[in-house]
């Protein structure tokens, strides 16, 4: 071999070698940004772990306090821990959590409209008189709050909702707006009633008289949604379910307050809201524990409010929890119903409703 040729083969093989070094470095730079690239997945993972379970840790907390006054109390009103923000915000301060922030709200679903309670199950038949009262109140005072299309009339969705609601499918509509299933497969996309009770206050926006829009505070007109509820849910109630539509004038705000009073105190809504908060020393100043306490509110002495319409005590609430850290954020919404165990006579909350983000 002349040094020409084995010069041209250590070229070669040179050539080689830097090529398979290429390929080594390469492949190394690749698995270390793949390594460095899951790291930093697997931590922003661990975060929104933590976070979530902060979140969590919120509906947890919020349970246990309302059980806790449970115990304590028959009633439940504006007064108490529960329905406090800084309240809450103390028995937050009591979390071990190093870093990141945490926000915990309980509201109280019988403070709302009872959607189901329309109709008188298990028949499932006919409208409640007291129910379709409140109804035609609300959808009149929101006709007054926001410039709503024609098919929006007041009169248009009480009757679609109880037509909606009822199990008379095959029957006559509800007065001269209601709508049963002919009217909705006439639609495009065509579909049903649901002729029974509606599960989700989304379903609403597919009855006839309510909006997307309505519903759900779009386009600048104020959202209906904020003041109903799909739960209240009589467990004792047999045979099927039923909905006595009680709505606890302890924690209701003056929306849903004014619509339970006739048109001849109407103007003292707010009043009644002020006098559950009025407070003197740290201490609030008037007893809400008997449902007639109403009267003693300056103008209501000769105000009655129908018994069956109302009550001062809940058994279904809204938790609403938010933590963050960094900058990860978990919001969890849960609906719990505070119920008593048959056997052991403890009381416990049971998640109806469980959405995270």
């Amino acid at each position: 071999m002349n040094s020409k040729t084995l010069a041209d083969n250590q070229g070669v093989a040179l050539l080689i070698t830097l090529a398979v070094i290429a390929v080594v470095v390469t492949a190394a730079l690749e698995i270390n940004r793949r390594a460095r690239s899951d790291a930093v997945y697997s931590a922003a993972l661990g975060k929104q772990l933590v976070v979530s379970q902060m979140a969590a840790s919120g509906v947890h907390l919020a349970m246990a306090l309302l059980v806790k006054d449970r115990r304590e109390s028959k009633t439940d009103s504006v007064q108490e821990a529960w329905a406090d923000p800084e309240s809450i915000q103390q028995y937050l301060g009591d979390f071990p959590f190093d870093a990141g922030q945490m926000s915990v709200k309980i509201t109280d679903e019988r403070a709302k409209i009872q959607v189901n309670a329309l109709v008188i199950y298990p028949e499932g038949r006919f409208a409640d008189p007291g129910q379709y009262r409140i109804w035609t109140r609300f959808a009149q005072q929101m006709a007054m709050r926001a410039d709503l299309p024609e098919a929006a009339e007041p009169l248009t969705l009480v009757h679609s909702l109880k037509d909606w609601l009822d199990r008379n499918d095959g029957d006559a509509v509800t007065g001269l707006t209601g709508a049963e299933s002919d009217y909705y497969r006439d639609l495009d996309p065509p579909y049903s009633c649901r002729n029974g009770p509606i599960p989700h206050l989304g379903e609403l926006a597919r009855v006839k008289g309510v909006s997307s829009e309505l519903l759900a505070a779009l386009g600048g007109i104020e959202g209906i949604s904020r003041y109903l509820s799909v739960y209240g849910l009589n467990l004792a109630a047999a045979p099927g379910p039923a909905y006595d539509g009680r709505i606890n004038i302890n924690t209701a705000d003056v929306t849903v307050l004014s619509v339970l009073l006739p048109e001849t105190h109407v103007h003292l809504a707010q009043a009644i809201a002020d006098y559950r908060e009025a407070s003197e020393g740290g201490a609030y100043r008037h007893s809400l524990l008997q449902p007639d306490w109403y009267r003693e509110v300056p103008g209501a002495g000769d105000l009655t409010i129908d018994p069956k319409l109302i009550t001062v005590s809940s058994d279904v609430f809204r938790i609403e929890a938010a933590a963050g850290l960094d900058n990860r954020l978990a919001t969890i919404s849960a609906v719990v119903r505070r119920e008593q165990d048959p056997e052991s006579g403890r009381w416990k909350c049971r998640v109806l409703q469980w959405d995270e983000e």
